[in-house]
């Protein structure tokens, strides 16, 4: 398969080794957006690139009737019009706040837990997530999936990293040199507490599972997840 990297950071160039190591190549590597991309020979592109070029690289890549892979945070104020613009042009796009396959095991437990927890009455609920200090946006994406969870099914409103009212869900958003991605959901009370979390020890999980998406998602039309591509929930 051939694939294109809309962004070579550090999560592209782990992409591009375990492609090479699947016997997959790389036809393109970006840095940043550009006015006009070759996606010739390109069977899927995959986009790791930063938030002020995502929206750009992915809609070039629909242009151009390759499927995108999308791993990107911070422009999902413009996600509904990603959208919209696939299925303008009958194309293919999968957008994942986080493609561990661990992580997507825990946004399942997460769903389950704030289920049960929904008709517990004396529990404050916060979420903490830790990133490298070269992350840019601030909370995760995955933080944000786990808060929208959980806000649809408890009485949270809506979620927040200022101090938070009575209906607003709190997130602590910390920033520590080489951490790849830490995630817990804490539900404290008077008398107990209870959380879940996720701790990842490098980016190669999330590396692979791109791969994955983009071998399960190479010559299918629509809009998908990785619930789709993991067969899960």
């Amino acid at each position: 398969m051939n694939i294109a990297l809309l962004g070579y950071g550090r999560m592209g160039k782990s992409i591009e080794v375990i492609a090479l190591n699947r016997k997959h190549n790389i036809t393109l590597k970006i840095e940043d957006a550009e006015d006009v991309l070759d996606f010739s020979n390109t069977d899927v592109a995959i986009d790791f690139s930063i938030p002020t070029a995502a929206v750009s690289n992915i809609k070039k890549a629909l242009d151009a009737g390759v499927p995108v892979i999308s791993g990107t945070t911070g422009w999902l104020d413009q996600y509904n019009e990603i959208l919209d613009y696939c299925k303008l042009k009958n194309g293919t796009f999968l957008y994942a706040s986080n493609f561990s396959l661990g992580v997507n095991i825990f946004f399942e437990i997460n769903k389950k837990l704030s289920q049960l927890m929904a008709g517990v009455d004396g529990y404050n609920t916060t979420l903490e997530e830790i990133h490298h200090t070269k992350k840019l946006d601030a909370p995760s994406g995955t933080a944000i999936s786990l808060a929208e969870q959980i806000i649809e099914h408890t009485h949270y409103k809506n979620w927040t990293l200022d101090a938070p009212n009575s209906n607003e869900l709190h997130i602590e958003a910390k920033r520590i040199a080489d951490v790849p991605g830490t995630h817990e959901v804490n539900y404290n009370s008077e008398i107990d507490s209870l959380f879940i979390k996720h701790v990842a020890h490098s980016r190669q999980g999330f590396a692979l599972g791109a791969v994955v998406a983009a071998e399960w998602i190479k010559d299918k039309k629509g809009i998908f997840n990785m619930k789709d591509v993991l067969n899960i929930g």
